[in-house]
């Protein structure tokens, strides 16, 4: 009879993979500028990609890194198939920002400080910012739905950007 061969903890599960890392990877093409749905389609080229060729998990933070590379070429590859040159010239400084930003993690630590500072923000600015970035609302349509002037939209929204801003690098340092 033969013995029953324990699993190996250091074999690659690529399910695990995924779990791990398809939220920081859909985040960082989010932040790199593309529509949720693209960022989808983008986020499972990139683990495609990284499973249909040798592996090597040597620790998170260096997956972390070769998964962005690797949706940083993908969404590379779809502009310049789309000929939107523009946009392939700012995907980099975008990419660099995300670094400075979320370092070697998921962007779970950049998430959490969002969260902590949304909440610092009044009811008014919140909505204003879940209309223009959740919804694409214009400016215009804000600004009658809080009914305000759209100047008076524009600096709401203005001041409460600042403020998350502020609060994100404050929690961040």
């Amino acid at each position: 009879m033969k013995a029953a061969s324990t699993p190996d903890p250091t074999a690659f599960d690529p399910v695990r993979l995924i779990e791990d890392h398809q939220a920081g990877v859909w985040r960082y093409l989010r932040a790199l500028g593309c529509e949720s749905n693209l960022a989808e389609d983008l986020t499972q080229e990139t683990f495609l990609a990284v499973l249909q060729r040798p592996f090597e998990n040597y620790n998170t933070a260096a997956t972390a890194a070769y998964l962005r590379r690797t949706a940083y070429n993908a969404l590379v590859s779809f502009q310049r198939r789309a000929k939107k040159v523009t946009a392939v010239e700012n995907i980099e400084a975008l990419s660099q920002n995300w670094e400075s930003w979320a370092g070697e993690d998921n962007g779970e630590e950049l998430v959490d400080a969002l969260r902590c500072c949304l909440a610092i923000l009044s009811d008014r600015a919140k909505l204003a910012l879940e209309l223009r970035f959740r919804d694409q609302a214009s400016r215009e349509t804000i600004a009658a739905t809080l009914g305000m002037s759209e100047h008076g939209a524009k600096n709401l929204m203005q001041r409460a950007k600042k403020t998350l801003r502020d609060c994100i690098e404050s929690k961040l340092q």
